[in-house]
């Protein structure tokens, strides 16, 4: 959760300097706003969370193997965002999502600390490209998926400023 936590401050810090107007210019159609793209971090967070609480406690006991989820930060692929993750388009405060954020973060952090590890590491759930993926793996996706992010709001920093 460490690495965790320091991809998310890396977030917020890149996003500080921004107007609430500029966090949600859409630059184009089809296209997140920076701000979009922090709503999906949260929305991811809440669902994952969820997911690792269900499997917890209903999940069935497999085996599974290690995923190379490094890969995650390699924005040559686009991936589609499940519905469940994909933002709404309406304006939001910094200050409103800092606090969704904040208190996604809380529940995971919950979740991880209070959970047994050798349930984390023999329970799944599925990721759209990965296929099964241990619980153990999804808490450190999480980060890397945000580190994902992060490369593209300094794009699209770039292009506002």
């Amino acid at each position: 959760m460490e690495e965790n936590n320091q991809i998310r401050e890396e977030v917020l810090q890149s996003v500080s300097g921004l107007s609430d107007v500029q966090l949600n210019t859409q630059l184009q159609e089809g296209r997140w706003t920076i701000m979009q793209v922090l709503q999906h971090l949260y929305l991811l967070e809440r669902a994952i969370t969820f997911a690792i609480s269900d499997q917890l406690e209903n999940g069935q006991k497999k085996s599974i193997s290690d995923k190379p989820i490094h890969s995650a930060v390699n924005r040559s692929t686009k991936i589609k965002a499940p519905s469940i993750v994909e933002p709404e388009n309406k304006f939001i405060t910094l200050v409103e999502m800092k606090k969704k954020l904040s208190q996604s973060r809380e529940a995971l952090t919950k979740v991880v600390d209070t959970a047994d590890p050798s349930l984390l590491a023999q329970r799944a759930y599925p990721h759209p490209v990965f296929g099964e993926l241990s619980l153990k793996q999804w808490i450190p996706l999480i980060g890397l998926h945000e580190k994902r992010h992060l490369a593209q709001i300094e794009e699209l920093k770039e292009e506002i400023i």
